[in-house]
């Protein structure tokens, strides 16, 4: 049978989500607490491969197995296994054509900005620290730019293997929340390194020390080397997963705060 699970983690303590030699990653420590469960050897494929140091509230993965076992056993069966910085939220029997990867339609992640004076001790590892005021106001205007149908070059990583750099950014939004400002974005798909760079570059219209403009042409240009600097990625957080109707999956949406 083949399962579909929603999981979320605390990505500080794992060198990202994909299986690596020597290191402790978020795959590796699922597909362990899994395969206590199933007993017998569990692999996992996820719907987005997340950083070293980057966050999901809403990951969703799919694996199969023979073991006869409930969606409850499956959820606090694989919580008893997971260190307390990964956690199973649901699991859901789904037909063989589902795959977490390829039938998801969209994914939308959460950047949180912590622009005080003083660093926090609470969201050291969970938002980055700017000190410097951001114009808020000026960071959206930019980033409607971003929004619809692009070749997002500019915005990828120099290593990204992604065929295609063509991607179609649904919804993207800029607010503050107190001293915190929070930049949500939707896509039909992501780039590596994508949300970060897009972060990089509003932040950088944000504090002044590029105008307006300069969204514009950096998405133009089509070349990483001009895009300016990668926001790190502590401050990120994949925060959803959208699927076709047809697969009635529970529609997860952390908040990240």
């Amino acid at each position: 049978m083949r399962w579909a699970m929603g999981v979320e983690y605390d990505g500080t303590a794992f060198h990202g989500w994909q299986m690596q030699d020597n290191v402790t990653t978020v795959q590796q420590t699922l597909e362990q607490a899994l395969s206590k469960v199933a007993n017998h050897p569990v692999r996992v494929i996820c719907a987005g491969r997340t950083d070293t140091g980057v966050h999901a509230l809403g990951q969703v993965v799919h694996f199969d197995s023979e073991a006869a076992r409930s969606a409850r056993n499956w959820v606090l069966g694989s919580n008893v296994n997971l260190p307390q910085d990964v956690n199973v939220n649901w699991a859901q029997p789904v037909p063989e054509a589902f795959h977490a990867r390829f039938s998801a339609i969209s994914r939308s992640y959460r950047y949180h900005i912590l622009n005080r004076e003083t660093r926090s001790a609470v969201w050291r590892d969970r938002a980055v620290w700017a000190h410097p005021p951001l114009n808020t106001e000026l960071m959206q205007e930019a980033a409607q730019q971003l929004v619809g149908t692009h070749d997002f070059s500019s915005f990828r990583a120099l290593g990204c293997q992604a065929k295609s750099p063509v991607r179609t950014i649904s919804r993207l939004l800029v607010t503050r929340q107190a001293d915190r400002v929070v930049i949500e974005v939707t896509a039909n798909a992501f780039l590596q390194h994508m949300v970060r760079n897009l972060a990089g570059v509003l932040m950088a219209i944000g504090r002044g020390d590029r105008p307006l403009e300069w969204v514009k042409q950096v998405l133009e240009c089509r070349d990483r080397t001009l895009g300016g600097v990668t926001a790190p990625a502590h401050g990120l957080y994949l925060v959803q997963v959208g699927y076709p109707e047809q697969f009635e999956l529970p529609r997860t949406e952390g908040d990240g705060r």
